[in-house]
C-alpha cells in the first residue's frame, strides 16, 4: 500500500529538477495561517484546487471580457480568458523548466475580482468608491477575505503575490525593471501570458462583432507575428522560450535573468496591443452598451449605499464600511445579475 504522504514528497522531490530560479513548493514562503501539509498535493497544487472550487471562479463564465452581453455563443468570457491564460502560461513555464503548478494557480486566480462589464465596471467602481478600485486588488481580496464565508482561501504567499502583480494596464509589456518587482518568475510568465491571451482572442471577438476586419491589422505587424490567431500565439510563445534565460543561458552581468521576447517580436506585440486599445478597447468603451453598463453600476452603487439592508447577509461581515461592502457585492456580480438586479429595483 502506498503511503499517501510519500506522494506529495515525491512531487516535491521532482521539483528539485526544475530550474534554480523556479519556485519550489517545499520551500514556499508559506500561508498566513499555518496548516498541516496535504498528504498528496504540494502547496501550489492545493492552492490551484482551492481556486477552482470557489464561487468567484464559477461566476467568471458569465462575466464580460470586452463585448457586453454579446448575442453569439463564441465570444470570450472571463472564464475562457482565464483558461487560455493558464494554457499559454503553462506552455511557457514547462519550456523554461519553472514550476507549472504555481503558474497554473496564479493564472486561474488572476481575474477572480474582476467586475461585471469588464474594465468598464472596474473604472466605474474606481470612480464611485472613495478608496478606489482595481481588479487585481479585488482578486487578492477575494482569496484573502471574501471566499469561504469571510475566512479566505489561505493561499501561499507566492500565489497571492502573483495574483496581485499580474496587471499591466497600457504600460509596455516588457520592461527591464518589471521583473525586479515580481515575487517569482512564474508570476512574470502569467503577467505576460495574460496579455498574449487577450490581445489575440480579442481580435477574434472584434472581427466577430464587426468592429474590426482582419485586414485592418497593419501588415507590418502580421508579417512579424502571423496572420491567424494560432500563428500569432505560437510566434509570441516560441519567441519568449527562444529568447529567455532558461534556454539561452545568457544573463547580463550584475542583473538577474529575465523572461523576454526578441526586440522585433516584442516591439510588434506592443504595437499590436496599442492598435487594439485605439481601434477596439477605447471604441467599445464609448458605445451604447458601455454607457448602459456605466449607468447600471452607478445606479446599483448609489441605491445599495442608501439601502444597505438589501445586501446579502454574508456581505455585512466583510467590512465595517458600507461603501466597501457594496463594492464587494457589485464586483462579484455577473453581467446578467447586475442588469436584472437594477431592473428589479426599478433603476
Amino acid at each position: 500500500m502506498i503511503d499517501r504522504f510519500e506522494i506529495r514528497q515525491r512531487s516535491e522531490a521532482r521539483e528539485e529538477a526544475l530550474s534554480s530560479y523556479a519556485a519550489k513548493s517545499g520551500f514556499s514562503l508559506g500561508r498566513e495561517r499555518t496548516e498541516t501539509p496535504d498528504p498528496i498535493r504540494t502547496a501550489f497544487q492545493r492552492d490551484r484546487d482551492r481556486i477552482i472550487h470557489t464561487h468567484a471562479f464559477r461566476r467568471l463564465k458569465h462575466k464580460t471580457q470586452v463585448f457586453i452581453a454579446p448575442a453569439g455563443d463564441h465570444y470570450v468570457t472571463r472564464l475562457t480568458h482565464t483558461l487560455e491564460v493558464s494554457q499559454i502560461a503553462r506552455t511557457i513555464t514547462r519550456a523554461l523548466n519553472l514550476n507549472e503548478d504555481l503558474t497554473e494557480a496564479i493564472s486561474l486566480g488572476h481575474d477572480l475580482g474582476h467586475t461585471p462589464f469588464g474594465h468598464i465596471g472596474e473604472d466605474m467602481l474606481d470612480e464611485l468608491y472613495c478608496g478606489g478600485f482595481r481588479h487585481y486588488e479585488q482578486s487578492l481580496r477575494v482569496v484573502e477575505k471574501l471566499e469561504k464565508d469571510g475566512t479566505g482561501l489561505n493561499l501561499t504567499k507566492e500565489v497571492r503575490d502573483g495574483i496581485f502583480g499580474h496587471s499591466k494596464g497600457e504600460r509596455p509589456l516588457f520592461s527591464p525593471e518589471r521583473i525586479l518587482s515580481e515575487s517569482t518568475y512564474e508570476a512574470e510568465v502569467v503577467r505576460i501570458s495574460d496579455a498574449i491571451a487577450y490581445i489575440n482572442h480579442d481580435i477574434g471577438d472584434a472581427v466577430r462583432a464587426g468592429v474590426l476586419a482582419a485586414a485592418d491589422i497593419p501588415t507590418s505587424l502580421t508579417d512579424v507575428l502571423g496572420h491567424t490567431h494560432s500563428e500569432r500565439v505560437n510566434t509570441m510563445v516560441c519567441d519568449i522560450v527562444e529568447n529567455s534565460w532558461a534556454v539561452t543561458g545568457k544573463t547580463e552581468a550584475g542583473n538577474p535573468p529575465v523572461i523576454r521576447m526578441s526586440g522585433r517580436v516584442g516591439q510588434a506585440t506592443d504595437a499590436l496591443r496599442n492598435f487594439m486599445f485605439e481601434h477596439v478597447y477605447n471604441v467599445q468603451s464609448q458605445n451604447r452598451d458601455a454607457q448602459n453598463a456605466r449607468r447600471v453600476v452607478r445606479a446599483l452603487y448609489g441605491y445599495l449605499v442608501r439601502h444597505e439592508e438589501l445586501l446579502p447577509p454574508e456581505y455585512l461581515g466583510y467590512s465595517d464600511e458600507t461603501e466597501r461592502r457594496v463594492v464587494d457585492f457589485i464586483a462579484g456580480m455577473t453581467d446578467q445579475y447586475a442588469m436584472n438586479l437594477a431592473r428589479d429595483m426599478g433603476l
